[in-house]
């Protein structure tokens, strides 16, 4: 039997990510719709209806999100949380009527109690608070954990969730104020090699980091993203949520991040810290024990090689890039 497998989000970076993967795999029994905002308005109950009648999906990888960096969460809270709740309930009720066999929704590490302790595990997801910054996306994200329970409970849907540590790769929101931070640092460092003071040498130029450079971060190339979340779909047979996240001695720090672009963009200028900007959370350290349980010998890429990977990108699709 041929499964129809609905991406929602599927133009994102993720989504992409899941494309370049299958389209490599080319699997004969499986068919993929990857689809983005054009496709329905997943904030509204009757769009998502209609799209789910036009493609009847057996199978649905729910990446759809009102998403942004810390700045654009820190002043958007309200937005993030009716949003991104309104999405979910949408996509998570209708895959139920549509007698959808497997959900897999996409959380994050962001949504982890503030303060706790390290390394965090899926256990721990509602042991407390989120951090303050992003309290309206956290709290709509570990919704999803709730409603695939009552939804598993009342109806024996198999709707599960995934928490990625923070993904990074080619087809990234490079937009200044909403991406995230390996993005967000990516455009800004070409902004400053490249478009101002064009004439400048590199020499006498200073990229400015946000932050003091001391938090901690792990990072996952979307690629290896990708496979992991084709994984889950096929062979992982659980309500309860599961880390994607590379192995804690992968975790870097931004000071490390911003090292690693210099070197990728080849710039000859002076890195600094501008500490008047905000830190975020200092570390959020995530334990794939799990996946490292029932997936020991998967490989992720060298974190170095995945940010020249993602600059190569962005310098070749500079033009069409989301900035």
């Amino acid at each position: 039997m041929t499964k129809t497998v609905l991406v929602t989000g599927g133009t994102g970076l993720v989504g992409r990510a899941i494309e370049a993967v299958i389209k490599e795999e080319n699997p004969q029994n499986e068919k993929w719709l990857f689809v983005g905002s054009k496709e329905a308005d997943l904030t509204d109950l009757q769009s998502t209806r209609s799209m789910f009648e036009r493609h009847q999906p057996t199978h649905v990888i729910h990446l759809a999100a009102m998403v942004g960096g810390l700045f654009h969460n820190m002043n958007n809270n309200l937005d993030f949380l009716r949003k991104n709740l309104q999405i979910n309930d949408n996509v998570l009720l209708l895959s139920h009527e549509f007698k959808v066999q497997k959900v897999v929704s996409c959380l994050s590490t962001c949504i982890f109690p503030d303060k706790t302790t390290y390394p965090i595990d899926e256990t721990m997801i509602h042991n407390g608070p989120p951090h303050d910054s992003n309290f309206g996306y956290s709290y709509a994200k570990r919704m999803i954990d709730i409603t695939n329970r009552a939804y598993n409970q009342q109806h024996g849907d198999m709707f599960t969730s995934v928490v990625p540590c923070n993904v990074f790769g080619p087809f990234d929101n490079f937009t200044p104020g909403v991406s995230h931070v390996i993005p967000g640092m990516i455009h800004r460092l070409h902004e400053t090699i490249y478009v101002k003071d064009p004439e400048k040498p590199q020499e006498e130029k200073t990229f400015s980091v946000y932050g003091t450079g001391k938090p901690l971060r792990q990072f996952i190339y979307s690629i290896d993203l990708a496979k992991l979340f084709v994984w889950v779909l096929r062979h992982y047979e659980s309500v309860d949520p599961i880390i994607l996240s590379v192995d804690e001695a992968a975790e870097v720090s931004i000071a490390q991040l911003a090292q690693s672009l210099v070197k990728a963009f080849d710039f000859k200028g002076k890195l600094e810290f501008d500490t008047s900007k905000a830190d975020g959370q200092h570390k959020k350290t995530a334990s794939n024990g799990k996946l490292r349980r029932l997936l020991p010998d998967f490989k992720f890429t060298e974190f170095d090689s995945a940010i020249q990977e993602t600059v190569k990108w962005y310098l070749e699709n500079y033009e069409k890039a989301r900035k």
